[in-house]
């Protein structure tokens, strides 16, 4: 999602380390810092998933033996004031012997209006058949702009993605909406299926 010109000139991407988010038009770019970095990266069979560069953050120290929340308890919301984005992260641990749950989520957020100090919070799932559960940086609209409270909404997931890939595009703002992935694995083969949709590139064959 975006809401300046700067966020919303943004694509997905295939790379060799992940998913990455870059310009759509590089001629375009005002901040790299908050719009340029890998919202998906894999370590060791399991998934990091966030909206800011804290993915790297997180891979870089589970790569040396520590955890999720460790690494998160170094970092804080963006520094965007006076709206002091929340930095939202997830992780998926395909084998849960080692942490006891199978999927987390995290929000960090400003304790107050002027952002002198950060809020943390971590939840953890075990995993029920068709259920899911999500965290979005805003409740409604503002200035500041007021950031999600509460614990994570829950959501009903169907088998086929295509379906929920869709679902999900159509509930976003269509003014605000940038680009959108989902991931199914399968957890008995490993196989995954990929869903991608680029908001430009849907303009681009408009256009066409």
């Amino acid at each position: 999602m975006g809401r300046s010109e700067n966020s919303r000139n943004r694509v997905f991407c295939w790379t060799e380390d992940g998913i990455m988010i870059k310009p759509y038009d590089e001629s375009k770019v005002k901040d790299p810092s908050l719009i340029i970095y890998y919202p998906l990266r894999e370590i060791y069979g399991d998934i990091i998933i966030t909206n800011g560069d804290q993915t790297d953050t997180i891979y870089d120290c589970m790569s040396e033996g520590g955890s999720f929340a460790e690494a998160l308890r170094t970092r804080t919301f963006e520094p965007d004031g006076p709206n002091w984005t929340p930095r939202i992260s997830g992780f998926i641990d395909f084998d849960d012997s080692d942490t006891g749950f199978r999927y987390a989520l995290s929000i960090l957020k400003s304790a107050d209006p002027e952002g002198t100090a950060c809020n943390r919070y971590f939840y953890e799932y075990e995993p029920v058949a068709g259920l899911g559960h999500f965290i979005h940086t805003y409740i409604t609209d503002g200035n500041p702009l007021p950031t999600f409270t509460g614990e994570p909404e829950r959501i009903t997931i169907p088998n086929d993605i295509t379906e929920f890939s869709k679902e999900i595009w159509d509930s976003l703002d269509a003014d605000n909406r940038i680009s959108l992935y989902v991931r199914y694995t399968d957890l008995e083969s490993g196989e995954c299926e990929e869903y991608m949709i680029n908001k430009h590139e849907e303009e681009e064959e408009v256009e066409a």
